[in-house]
């Protein structure tokens, strides 16, 4: 880096240097396809941020680092787990893959400096969900279906539009194509990804009936 950069850098606001130091950081930890998913992650949930009022900041973080652990093999996701007591399911046991987000999260705090709940409970569910999710939750796992770079999904222009006009909407729309698609092909399916939806469902329901 010449001098010119430095000082350019230098100059700008303290969250920007950190979002450009966490942009080099995974461009170095992730293979160039899941940096590009990532980079998409990050750009959509700031779009998702601006629309409902969150802080753009936080939800470019979580974008960043929420596949930081996908390059790790699945014994090093065990052994990180086990190391740290952090809990794995019946669906991760037979899955380790789908430790990434937990194991993520571990990462964000430990690796990358990230002390923000917000962020590092967005990054832990960005895959199955959870009930009563936060925003900022809503924001990674949707930006995580819907970036640029996504194009197997099914109804993925009508989900895009949803996720600018209802994010509640959005969200129960991936979480029931999601199971269908689990089910369809005999997929294991881990339980918190069926409790959010059933949860979700239950909550719409009873707005209905009111």
């Amino acid at each position: 880096m010449n001098k010119e950069a430095k000082h350019s850098d230098a100059k700008r606001p303290k969250e920007n240097q950190e979002i450009i130091a966490l942009r080099k950081a995974m461009s170095k930890a992730l293979e160039e396809k899941r940096y590009e998913h990532t980079l998409g992650v990050a750009y959509t949930a700031a779009a998702l941020a601006m629309r409902y009022g969150q802080s753009v900041h936080k939800a470019q973080t979580a974008g960043l680092l929420h596949d930081c652990a996908k390059n790790l093999t699945n014994e090093k996701r065990v052994d990180i787990c086990r190391k740290n007591n952090i809990p794995i399911n019946a669906a991760e046991e037979k899955n380790p893959f789908l430790l990434h987000a937990k194991v993520g999260s571990y990462l964000a705090q430990k690796k990358y400096g990230i002390s923000d709940r917000e962020i590092l409970d967005a990054i832990t569910y960005h895959t199955t969900g959870r009930p009563d999710m936060t925003v900022m939750d809503k924001i990674i796992y949707i930006a995580d279906y819907i970036e640029p770079g996504r194009s197997q999904a099914p109804g993925l222009p009508e989900v895009r539009r949803l996720a600018f006009t209802d994010l509640d909407d959005c969200l129960f729309r991936i979480l029931g194509d999601t199971l269908d698609y689990l089910t369809a092909s005999k997929m294991e399916i881990d339980e918190a990804t069926r409790q959010t939806y059933d949860y979700y469902k239950s909550l719409r329901e009873q707005n209905t009936e009111r």
